[in-house]
C-alpha cells in the first residue's frame, strides 16, 4: 500500500511538472523543501552538523544560512529532474559551455582505449550530467542504489536514466558489471561520495574526517587502467550549468597492495572535496556521510 501511495505521489508531481508554468514548479518545490527543512528536525540537525564540521571557520549564523541554501539547491534539482522527465527542460540549452564540453568529450573518447570511469558526486543536478554526457557520445553503465520503491524504480527512475543510451546496474552487481563494460572498452559512471559498506571500502579523509569510501574505482584502475575522469555539473544560474571536466586522475605514488588502493581512493576524495568546497550549497549534505 505504501509503495503505491508513494508511486501515485510521484506521478502527481510529474503531472504538475507537465502542465504548470516552470516558475510555479520551481517555486512549489522550493516551498516544499523549506517546509521539510523546518519540520524534519533530525535531517536539518544532521545537515547543520555536517556543515559545521566541514566549515569550522564559519559562524553558526553562516552555517544556518548555508544549510537552507542546500535545501533550496536540492529543490531546484528535483524540479528540473521532473521537468526533464516531462520533456520540458532542454539540457543542451542549459549547458552554458556546451561547445567546449563537446570538444573535451570527443578528445577523451578518442584517447581512452581502456574505457573511462566518469567519477562524480551527488552534486547539483547529477542526473542532467549523466544525460548530457550520454547524449553527446559518452554513454555509460551508471551505477546506483536500487530504489526502495520498485514501482517508482521500474516505471520512472530507470527509464529516465536510460533515455539517452546509458545502462544501469545496481550496487549489488556493480563490480562484475563494471569490469565487463570496461573490458569491452566501454564507460562507467559512478558516484563515490556516499557512505560505503565495510566490505570493499576504506576510511579516508573527507572534509577533515574519516569517511568510508568505496575502493571500486581504485581497484578498477589498477586492474584495467581506464581513465578516471572527474565530472561535475555546476549550477551557475536558474536552469543553467557549467560542465566541469577535470584532468584524468593518475596516482604517482610507488605503494603497492592495499596501501596503494587507499592512497588512490584518498586522491579521488580530495578531488571531490575541492569542487564541493567551491560550491558548498550544491552538495548533498543531508546524507549521513560520516556515520555520526
Amino acid at each position: 500500500m505504501r509503495e503505491q501511495i508513494e508511486y501515485l505521489l510521484v506521478k502527481l508531481f510529474l503531472g504538475i511538472a507537465k502542465i504548470a508554468p516552470k516558475s510555479f514548479v520551481y517555486a512549489f518545490f522550493k516551498m516544499l523543501a523549506l517546509l521539510l527543512y523546518h519540520i524534519d528536525s533530525k535531517r536539518r540537525a544532521l545537515t547543520i552538523t555536517n556543515l559545521t564540521h566541514a566549515f569550522g571557520d564559519r559562524s553558526p549564523d553562516e552555517i544556518k544560512t548555508l544549510s537552507k541554501e542546500v535545501y533550496i539547491e536540492l529543490s531546484k534539482t528535483v524540479a528540473e529532474i521532473l521537468l526533464m522527465f516531462a520533456g520540458r527542460f532542454n539540457i543542451d540549452e542549459a549547458v552554458v559551455n556546451k561547445e567546449e564540453t563537446l570538444k573535451q568529450i570527443e578528445e577523451l573518447t578518442q584517447n581512452s582505449p581502456n574505457g573511462i570511469i566518469a567519477m562524480t558526486a551527488h552534486f547539483s543536478n547529477w542526473e542532467l550530467l549523466a544525460h548530457f554526457l550520454a547524449k553527446h557520445g559518452l554513454k555509460m553503465l551508471v551505477i546506483g542504489r536500487e530504489g526502495n520503491n520498485k514501482l517508482i524504480e521500474d516505471s520512472i527512475t530507470t527509464p529516465l536514466r536510460r533515455k539517452y543510451g546509458n545502462d544501469t546496474a545496481f550496487k549489488s552487481k556493480a563490480m562484475l558489471s563494471m569490469v565487463k563494460r570496461l573490458k569491452q572498452g566501454g564507460n562507467v559512471g559512478i558516484l563515490i561520495d556516499q557512505k560505503s559498506g565495510h566490505q570493499g571500502s576504506v576510511k579516508v579523509d573527507f572534509f577533515g574526517e574519516p569517511a568510508e569510501t568505496t575502493l571500486s574505482v581504485a581497484m578498477l584502475k589498477e586492474k584495467l587502467d581506464p581513465l578516471v575522469v572527474p565530472f561535475f555539473a555546476v549550477r551557475v544560474g536558474e536552469g543553467k550549468y557549467r560542465i566541469l571536466i577535470e584532468t584524468p586522475v593518475e596516482y604517482e605514488g610507488d605503494e603497492t597492495g592495499d596501501e596503494r588502493l587507499e592512497k588512490m581512493t584518498q586522491q579521488y576524495n580530495s578531488v571531490m572535496e575541492s569542487v564541493i568546497r567551491d560550491y558548498p550549497a550544491q552538495w548533498f549534505w543531508v546524507h549521513n556521510r560520516w556515520r555520526r
